[in-house]
């Protein structure tokens, strides 16, 4: 297939612009099967993408092209205007990256702290939200579960002051305290779950080799997944991340190296 440009062109004053502008598409210099060839690869992958393997798939000479292009997929994993979480909800923060130095647990150093939401579908695992957080104030967890919590549901938590006064903002509150359960497993155990399941893909898919400033895509590939984990029929997430495709912002090489789609 040739890389012709395809145009719309306005009747009234013939200005011409191409059907990919303001996709994750837009001034691409392959060819649109591609891209299908690509995202269709990323849903077929049980256990996430490499850039080295999507490098080998589509046949490219540069390495960094094809991280490039896996990034601007990864920024059409989230769904614009996605419903929130709802109902009975778990809520931790867990730091991933770094080696081990300094104090343990709320304020480790030289990690990066992400704030996870589990909904609970009874005593099974519902959907997920991943976000990575500034610290674990008030002021970074309640914008947190605003965004992402419908109002009304009730938060599971433990006793940490990050959550106190989150009722105020139309949520009730259930607090994990330390005389029933011993660990932070016990208190809060979907979420751990998912804390665990999260490291081990990270460490499994990418070695663990994730710069902090480019995790957030990295966690949205994860939602993604997580939240598909039961679908049997990988053309619906094929359509569904295209149709996401069309609707997202798009961005440069230079965006997405100095952490751009983060904003």
């Amino acid at each position: 297939m040739e890389n012709q440009t395809l145009l719309y062109m306005c009747s009234s004053c013939n200005y011409q612009v191409s059907v990919t502008a303001g996709t994750i598409f837009q001034d691409t210099r392959k060819p649109l099967r591609n891209w299908f060839t690509a995202i269709w690869w990323v849903t077929t992958q049980k256990y996430g993408a490499s850039a080295e393997g999507l490098q080998q798939v589509l046949g490219l000479k540069s390495y960094e092209t094809a991280w490039a292009w896996l990034h601007k997929i990864r920024s059409a994993m989230i769904m614009p205007n996605r419903s929130k979480l709802s109902g009975t909800v778990e809520i931790d923060e867990c730091y991933i990256g770094g080696e081990y130095v300094g104090k343990a647990g709320r304020g480790s150093e030289n990690k990066t702290l992400v704030a996870v939401a589990v909904e609970l579908n009874g005593k099974k695992l519902g959907r997920i939200r991943l976000t990575v957080i500034k610290d674990a104030s008030a002021e970074s967890f309640t914008p947190f579960i605003t965004e992402n919590i419908e109002k009304g549901s009730n938060l599971i938590t433990d006793g940490w002051s990050g959550f106190s006064g989150i009722e105020t903002e139309g949520y009730e509150r259930t607090i994990y305290k330390q005389s029933v359960a011993t660990t932070d497993d016990e208190k809060l155990p979907h979420v751990h779950l998912v804390i665990s399941l999260l490291k081990r893909w990270l460490l499994g898919t990418h070695q663990g080799a994730v710069e902090p400033k480019y995790l957030q895509s990295y966690l949205d590939e994860y939602v993604f997944r997580f939240n598909r984990r039961t679908s049997s029929k990988r053309g619906l997430l094929f359509y569904r991340l295209l149709d996401n495709a069309m609707v997202v912002s798009p961005s440069t090489l230079n965006d997405i190296k100095a952490g751009r789609l983060l904003e």
